[in-house]
């Protein structure tokens, strides 16, 4: 008998020891050797890994498949199973190409995750904060990971989840999608995640009759990973970090909800903070 079949879309993190994100701040690689492995690739690795652990095999997307090894081989070494699929969101051919690919290998996934994350804007120097000075290319893309990628994927799973009456589609996304905010040096320009939200809301009006469970899920916080919390403000208030099996844990509390009972946004927010509003 086949597993249930859960796809995480950006299963790996950019913080990585030799992440991009890690990369900008730290400027160097950094070791991961004291970091549990539910905690290595953010938020995409952990629900990966708890699905897997619930018995889902779990399709890992990533632009670059090497990106996911050794996340699939952290799954396979504690007897889940797992898969890597290149996907790039900036090209509607890698989405259609994927999805052709998973459901020819797998079937139709039970559970999809839209946990992409975008960079562009965050290496631009403080004079370059207002709007005016933001590159079109940073804006595209950001439209590209908010509002036309999630709204693409959602074409590609969502026909299947409603013939089959039941299925959960669930948006990764942050404080800056609950109302418009500036960007800040060392930001990504974050404002299109209001999209995300939007759209969460648009498919649970949409779907919800059909049996398909849609949740924004709000990260309100750092998330921990070999690069952020090596970062000089968490070395010295490390509570600030949220724990990204934590995390994971909620995605899949809200994936066994029973339908009498629905979550369609939560918003997980470290105690030490204050919750954005």
């Amino acid at each position: 008998m086949s597993k249930p079949l859960a796809v995480v879309i950006g299963a790996t993190s950019k913080w990585q020891p030799d992440g991009r994100n890690t990369l900008l701040a730290h400027g160097h690689t950094l070791a991961e050797d004291e970091l549990p492995v539910g905690l290595r690739w953010g938020v995409g690795g952990a629900v990966a890994q708890r699905f897997a652990a619930q018995g889902y095999h779990v399709v890992l997307t990533t632009r670059t498949a090497s990106n996911a090894v050794a996340l699939g081989q952290a799954i396979t070494d504690a007897g889940g199973r797992a898969s890597v699929q290149e996907l790039d969101l900036v090209s509607p051919d890698s989405i259609r190409t994927a999805f052709a690919a998973i459901r020819t290998e797998h079937g139709d996934p039970q559970v999809l995750v839209y946990n992409a994350g975008y960079l562009d804007g965050r290496d631009l120097p403080p004079e370059m904060e207002l709007l005016e000075h933001v590159p079109l290319e940073v804006f595209e893309t950001a439209q590209h990971i908010c509002s036309r990628g999630p709204f693409l994927v959602a074409k590609e799973v969502l026909p299947a989840m409603r013939a089959r009456g039941s299925g959960s589609f669930f948006i990764s996304n942050n404080a800056a999608s609950l109302r418009g905010r500036k960007r800040y040096t060392g930001q990504s320009l974050y404002y299109p995640r209001v999209l995300m939200r939007t759209l969460a809301q648009v498919l649970t009006e949409e779907y919800s009759e059909h049996g398909i469970h849609v949740a924004n899920i709000v990260i309100d916080g750092i998330i921990d990973s070999p690069g952020t919390r090596h970062l000089p403000y968490v070395q010295k208030k490390p509570e600030l970090l949220i724990d990204p099996e934590k995390i994971a844990e909620a995605f899949y509390y809200l994936h066994t909800q029973h339908p009498s009972c629905w979550t369609h946004e939560l918003q997980l927010t470290p105690h030490v903070s204050k919750p954005s509003f």
